[in-house]
């Protein structure tokens, strides 16, 4: 038990003066001798709590003892809160009054003396004959900014707080009586203590109302740093190096959970008054920082203004303590966080709190801001400095928004009326001189040409094969240049090599007004001088590239890529060329515009709209992760309706009523024995290299060996002759070649006009021996073919009944209407490239049911392939119609394909 000679030897060393800085004790000096109703209390066994009012502030310092010496903390009413000069001012007061005559009339230590019982005795029971202090319900938060100790630094570290100079801290504590006491989580029923009055007393202590406060607190996020109460911190007698930063419990910001600076701006602008609701008393420090401003969006200012290239630049300003700031660079950097997405999910009566540059926030209702923000969440890109740069397709749909009062041009809002359906699009006439008379869909995709020419728009005409796409853009293209839009500047279109000579005829048939150049062979050149005396240039996505440095060059009005799937690698350097041509206008041909993946989507959106979709990296992050690999239909929706104006889509189905059916029909084909060990022998090895190769490197740096593993099965499928001559075996018939040979037999029988297609040039040729050594009458038509021209009329006018095609060779450019079969020998990944395909036939003009036969060996590569075609056929339509997007290969997928 401490005596009261131990007590003053505390006072009187100057000692306890080193935890206070030499500023705060030359300020309590003068303050000394305005310390009024100094007076003492016991709050435990061996502790005791000094009182005092300075210069209008109330202190309070509270002693335990620790060993042979004595500890303290102090708490006041100030700003500092603790340690500072007002505390330090009463200690030096206590110390100057020791002799016992002069407090109280028994002095410091005379009072604590008189003022301890025997800890023994009050461990063993209250008495009974003490009045008992309670509860009065009164609990008070106070958040301060102070330096952080070593001790503290440490502690913090590895609750995985930052490393900072100064932490912000709320300290809590409930008032019993007039007895101020640190809120712990638990203690005894009871403590003896000293009223203000000097009388020895029983301080009550209600641990239900302290529990249910401090849980109250966690409520708002705040953690406790002390998981012991103050009352067995004071029993357990802690040494003076571990107590020096403990002292009353206190609370900060978990991290887990939030972000700290945005935690103060929420707790400044929601919490504080949740607390004082609760009955709490909370008194935030100027030092603390992170004030909470409300915005009053009706004193928004707001507006669209067009910058340079069809961009816009949205404002939205207002005022902070006369101030001027703008919103949108705030917003965009919230959207960098990911705390944003958490807070979006909130009621439309939530708020969120943006922060402003000198470290305080802007408080904003997330019913006002939450449309600007589902916006910009698809449009803020780090990579883009101007983040508040929107194309003229996001500014006409901010601008269409309710409730904004986005000051916005008449134009664009007639574009945002135009945009919601297209049903205002002016029918502009077809220029006088087109050759043909274009059906009601060929009619509406020309004005949808013409709306995205005059509104500075670029897109992507993804209409189904054989619907007629060149014949559209002709009359777009001749349109343009008959109104005096194209200012006589050229048009370019770049189109594979062998569709470069359709492009010509069309042009010559349809709209034979316009002055062709076609830019092909090694004399090609010669004719760079003019280009610019041409209406439309026609050149080869090959040569595009060779030819890079003259065609950037030159200014042309309109740039068209027809087949725009050969730019899907945005690293090829075809992807690279068509990027650095100069054009007022872009147009995307392609009845595939996403065949694989959703990142050839993006390739073709970056020539036509650099920056709409974001970069690659963000665009990967924000859409293609979450839509191919977690299925995520919200994201897919998303990136749906912001590519939908740009992007004209048109199936068979919807537009040619007039075709007739298409009747597919697989035909599963089971191996013969020879072929069937064989298939077994090279899959198994095959299999086990994958794997290891996978294990090794991962699936990406795999896919070599994969396809080689791949393409060995498949040519098994085919016929084993197709196999490299390493590979030794005594295999020489196949069960494919077999069936087909009796189909042909029967179709030809039938009078069928027969297109057969295949990906392997040696299939092809096994098939024409044994079309010769049937005496059937064919055609051929591979990469070697000379003349398509007239293969292609041959095979229309009758000449034969079966034409052979490469897939690759014949894929597209193909008018093949005569014929109403086709078979594919063997099927690919893509089932975009075996619709192209079936479209030579399957097309405007056809009068008769079309048949697709497709030749599968059971149990093999080749019907897994066919079932994971039906799945990747949704990759397209997700984006284009409305099936959803799950399907992406993966380290799981392979295997299975190379699974017994």
């Amino acid at each position: 038990m401490p005596q009261a000679a131990d007590i003053s030897s505390f006072l009187g060393d100057s000692r306890w003066k080193d935890r206070f800085d030499d500023e705060i004790l030359a300020a309590a000096n003068p303050l000394v001798g305005k310390v009024k109703d100094l007076r003492t209390e016991e709050t435990a066994p061996g502790s005791v709590s000094l009182f005092g009012t300075v210069a209008k502030d109330d202190a309070e310092v509270n002693l335990w003892q620790a060993g042979s010496g004595w500890e303290f903390e102090t708490f006041c009413s100030c700003d500092i809160g603790s340690f500072c000069h007002h505390a330090a001012a009463i200690l030096t007061k206590a110390a100057k009054e020791r002799d016992p005559s002069r407090l109280h009339g028994r002095g410091v230590a005379g009072a604590v003396a008189a003022a301890l019982p025997s800890a023994r005795e009050l461990m063993k029971a209250p008495p009974e004959d003490l009045p008992r202090v309670r509860l009065d319900a009164a609990f008070e938060l106070r958040v301060t900014r102070e330096p952080v100790d070593k001790a503290t630094r440490l502690l913090l570290q590895s609750l995985g707080q930052p490393n900072v100079d100064h932490w912000i801290i709320a300290e809590a504590a409930v008032a019993y009586g007039k007895h101020r006491s640190s809120l712990r989580s638990s203690a005894p029923d009871w403590v003896s203590t000293i009223t203000h009055e000097g009388q020895a007393a029983i301080l009550q202590h209600d641990t239900a109302a302290e529990n249910a406060a401090a849980q109250q607190l966690r409520d708002t996020g705040l953690s406790s740093l002390q998981s012991n109460s103050a009352w067995r911190f004071l029993l357990n007698l802690k040494s003076r190096e571990e107590s020096h930063s403990k002292g009353p419990d206190r609370w900060f910001p978990d991290p887990s959970r939030i972000e700290t600076d945005a935690f103060w701006h929420q707790f400044r602008g929601e919490m504080v008054e949740r607390l004082e609701s609760l009955g709490w008393t909370v008194r935030v420090s100027d030092n603390v920082g992170h004030r909470v401003h409300e915005a009053d969006p009706g004193k928004w200012n707001s507006s669209l203004s067009a910058g340079d290239g069809g961009w816009f630049s949205l404002s939205v300003g207002f005022d902070v303590g006369g101030e001027r700031y703008d919103l949108l660079p705030i917003l965009a950097g919230l959207l960098e966080n990911d705390f944003l997405e958490e807070t979006l999910d909130r009621p439309n009566n939530g708020h969120i709190y943006a922060p402003l540059p000198d470290g305080d926030a802007l408080k904003l209702p997330i019913g006002r801001v939450r449309k600007i923000l589902q916006h910009l969440a698809a449009l803020i890109d780090p990579k883009f400095p101007d983040k508040a740069r929107l194309h003229a397709l996001d500014a006409a749909s901010l601008a269409g928004l309710e409730g904004l009062g986005i000051d916005t041009p008449p134009d664009l809002k007639e574009l945002a009326d135009k945009v919601r359906d297209f049903s205002g699009i002016d029918p502009v006439p077809p220029a006088t001189g087109l050759q043909a008379t274009l059906r009601d869909y060929q009619l509406a995709g020309f004005h949808w040409m013409q709306f995205l020419a005059r509104h500075g728009l670029h897109g992507i005409l993804a209409d189904d094969m054989g619907l007629g796409k060149t014949l559209q853009t002709l009359t777009h293209i001749l349109t343009e240049k008959k109104s005096g839009h194209s200012r006589g500047l050229p048009v370019l279109v770049v189109a594979p090599t062998s569709v470069v000579p359709n492009w010509r005829a069309e042009a010559l048939k349809f709209t034979p007004e316009l002055r062709v150049l076609v830019l092909q062979g090694a004399d090609r050149k010669k004719y760079f001088r003019s280009i610019p005396h041409a209406d439309l240039v026609l050149t080869s996505f090959a040569l595009l590239q060779r030819d890079i440095d003259k065609l950037a060059t030159v200014p042309f009005h309109l740039v068209v890529l027809d087949e725009a799937q050969y730019i899907k690698n945005p690293r090829s350097k075809m992807a690279q060329a068509a990027c650095k041509l100069d054009s007022r206008n872009r147009l995307c041909l392609s009845g595939t515009p996403i065949e694989n993946h959703l990142g050839e989507l993006w390739s073709l959106m970056n020539f036509l709209v650099p920056g709409f979709l974001g970069s690659e990296d963000a665009f990967n992050k924000r859409f293609r992760t979450p839509i191919e690999k977690d299925g995520d239909q919200e994201r897919n929706a998303v990136l749906k309706s912001r590519v939908a104006p740009l992007i004209l889509r048109r199936t068979k189905d919807q537009v040619a009523k007039e075709l007739p059916p298409k009747t597919e029909l697989v035909h599963l084909i089971e191996l013969n024995t020879g072929q069937k060990d064989l298939y077994e022998t090279v899959r198994a090895t095959m299999n086990k290299r994958v794997r290891e190769a996978i294990a090794a490197r991962g699936v990406e740096q795999s896919q070599i060996v994969f396809l080689d593993a791949l393409l060995k099965l498949r040519q098994i499928c085919c016929h084993p002759k197709l196999l490299p001559e390493d590979y030794e075996h005594d295999v020489v018939d196949s069960a494919k070649l077999d069936f087909l040979t009796e189909l042909l037999a029967v179709l030809i029988e039938e009078g069928r006009r027969i297109l057969l297609f295949s990906q392997f040039t040696t299939m092809l040729s096994l098939i024409e021996a044994h079309l010769v050594k049937e005496k059937i009458s064919y055609l051929k038509l591979t990469g070697a073919s000379k003349d398509r021209g007239k293969l292609v009329e041959d095979f229309q006018n009758g000449k034969s009944p079966v034409f052979l095609i490469s897939l690759k060779a014949g894929g597209t450019g193909l008018n093949l209407t005569a014929a109403d079969t086709v078979i594919h020998y063997d099927p690919w990944w893509n089932p975009a490239a075996e619709a192209q395909a079936t479209d030579r036939a399957y097309r405007i003009g056809q009068n008769k049911p079309v048949f697709v036969h497709k030749l599968l060996c059971q149990e093999t590569v080749e019907e897994r392939i066919h079932q994971m075609q039906q799945a990747k056929g949704k990759l397209a339509s997700g984006i284009l119609a409305d099936a959803d997007i799950s399907n992406r290969l993966d380290a799981e997928t392979v295997r299975a394909l190379l699974d017994s």
